[in-house]
Order: structure tokens, then C-alpha cells, then sequence
């Protein structure tokens, strides 16, 4: 019963809404409506059965989207319920499922008033007349730097393009949109431009249990030329975004790589193989500051993050 109810539920809930929840919000605030809707829509009588139809959805979220957040969103909230589960033992099912869709509800109201959050925390940090670096397209990042903006702070921003996708244009636009002064320099450029910095800003996909992050390839490479200038580099996310992974290496957390066409090689070239990979790690000794809603924090804090948020 519980596997037929999840057959039903799950995938209608997601095809209904992942493309409307995806094409507005950060990806892993998507998946949280998604599975809220799921919650909303369930047959289902037992916890064993929800959770078996938000794991389904899960996975299908998963399928499709490249996002590590969106593990993560997934994660937490199938926490969650077992947690509430346990926190409401004495309540009937259906008051489970209405707390559940109340607590994903909040969430996302909670989400997008974080950009502001952290936009204030983060803002002070642009400095009148400093060159900022960002890469990629983050929408934290953009709210630190439209908050410095109406404080009144003057700042030029440098964006990578941020390939094979070109994210950096479309941060590049936005940021010229709000009369921000923008200069996109190709990826391989970084370094060459870095001495005229003074801060690198990014988003990440994931901030991972030892203070580092996951984030849109590239962005490893930027904090190590960072390091080597002695530039701070911060990383702006929200907390929904910790995730209990704890990678050593490049190669020690999901990997998805691009699709081929993403990539277009010089005549002649195109059967010599593309590696294309989507995301990096960067290790917290690399980063000078976390910007979340929850505070400014250090690498190191991540971990005692974490536990309160699962434990």
C-alpha cells in the first residue's frame, strides 16, 4: 500500500510543481515545496508510508537536478519528519501531516527573508572603493552587493564568465541592472586580475561538515589564488545548505559533470574527450568567513552548526 501511494503521490506532486518551484528560487527551496507538496497530497496512513513517498520524490529530485543543495534540502527534511514524529508521538497522523506542511511553509517564507539577513551581515564587509570578485551566479552574493549598493557604498565588481554555462553574464547583468559597475574577465583570466582585488565573494551549493563548500567549478581555483594574494575570501549561503558530507578530496562528494554539448571544441577537435565537471570543493582553510543568516562564522563552526541542526 505504502509503495503504491508513493507511485501515485510523489511523482504527480513533482511534476506539478519542481518546474514552477525550480525556475523562481534556489533550487533546494524547490525541492522543500516539492516535498511539502508531497506531504499536502499523501494517501497514505502511516509514517512508514510518507516517508517511503518522500523518499521516492527525493530521489527523483535528485535525478534532476545537479544541485548538491538539493541532496541536502532533501535530507533535512525527511529528518525532520522522522523527528517530528517522534516529538508528536501522542498526536493523530493527520495533525503530523498539517504541522509538516506548516513547518516547509515556513521554510520557504524563512529562505527568502534570509537573503536580506544576510545581505545586512555581509555588506559591511564592502569596503567604499573596493574591487570585489564573484564567479558564477549566486543570489546571496547578489544581495550582499545590492545591500552594500544602497548603504551608499561605491564598488566595482569583477565577474568571471563562469563556463561552459556563462553564469557569470547573467550575474554581470543583474548587477548592471541596479547600476553596479561590472566587468566580466574570462575564467582563465582570474589570476591575472586578482592583484587588483580585494575580496572574492561567492556562493556555494554546500557547506560541507569541516567548514569547507561545494560550489560551481571553478571556485576552488579562485580561493587558492586568493590564498596565495593574501585576499580575503568569503563565502555567502544560507544554512540549509550544511550538509553532512565531509570531503578530503576532489573526488569525495556526488559528481555530475556537463553535458557534452556544453562544450564546443575548435574544428578538428571534437573526438578528443571533454572532462566537464559541474562543482569543486574548496577546503575551509581557504575561506576567511561564512556569511548565513544564522551569523557570520567561521569555518570551524560549522560542525557545532550541524549538530544542532540533526541532533
Amino acid at each position: 500500500a505504502a509503495a503504491a501511494a508513493a507511485a501515485a503521490a510523489a511523482p504527480a506532486a513533482v511534476t506539478d510543481s519542481a518546474a514552477a518551484a525550480f525556475e523562481h528560487m534556489s533550487p533546494a527551496v524547490g525541492a522543500v515545496k516539492v516535498l511539502t507538496e508531497v506531504v499536502r497530497r499523501s494517501k497514505s496512513s502511516t509514517i512508514q508510508g510518507l516517508v517511503a513517498e518522500l523518499q521516492e520524490a527525493s530521489d527523483l529530485l535528485r535525478r534532476t537536478s545537479d544541485s548538491v543543495a538539493v541532496a541536502s534540502a532533501c535530507d533535512h527534511f525527511i529528518h525532520f519528519v522522522t523527528k517530528t514524529n517522534k516529538e508528536c508521538a501522542d498526536a493523530s497522523f493527520d495533525v503530523l501531516k498539517q504541522r509538516l506542511v506548516e513547518r516547509g511553509n515556513r521554510f520557504t517564507v524563512k529562505s527568502e527573508s534570509s537573503l536580506g539577513d544576510i545581505g545586512a551581515l555581509g555588506a559591511p564587509f564592502v569596503r567604499d572603493g573596493c574591487v570585489v570578485m564573484t564567479h558564477a551566479l549566486s543570489r546571496v552574493v547578489l544581495a550582499i552587493l545590492l545591500a552594500a549598493s544602497r548603504q551608499g557604498t561605491r564598488f566595482e565588481v569583477i565577474c568571471t564568465e563562469s563556463r561552459p554555462d556563462n553564469l557569470g553574464y547573467v550575474m554581470a547583468q543583474r548587477l548592471r541592472k541596479h547600476n553596479i559597475p561590472v566587468t566580466i574577465v574570462c575564467d582563465a583570466a582570474a589570476g591575472h586580475f586578482m592583484n587588483r582585488v580585494d575580496i572574492v565573494v561567492v556562493g556555494a551549493e554546500a557547506i560541507v561538515e569541516n567548514g569547507g563548500i561545494i560550489n560551481k567549478i571553478g571556485t576552488y581555483q579562485l580561493s587558492v589564488m586568493a590564498h596565495a594574494l593574501k585576499k580575503p575570501f568569503y563565502v555567502a549561503a544560507e544554512s540549509f545548505k550544511f550538509t553532512r558530507l565531509y570531503p578530503l578530496t576532489q573526488t569525495d562528494f556526488p559528481q555530475k559533470t556537463f553535458a557534452p554539448d556544453a562544450h564546443t571544441p575548435p574544428a578538428g577537435c571534437e573526438d578528443i574527450a571533454a572532462a566537464l565537471p559541474v562543482a569543486d570543493y574548496t577546503p575551509p582553510s581557504y575561506i576567511t568567513l561564512l556569511f548565513t543568516e544564522i551569523s557570520v562564522l567561521a569555518p570551524s563552526a560549522v560542525s557545532d552548526e550541524l549538530i544542532r541542526l540533526y541532533y
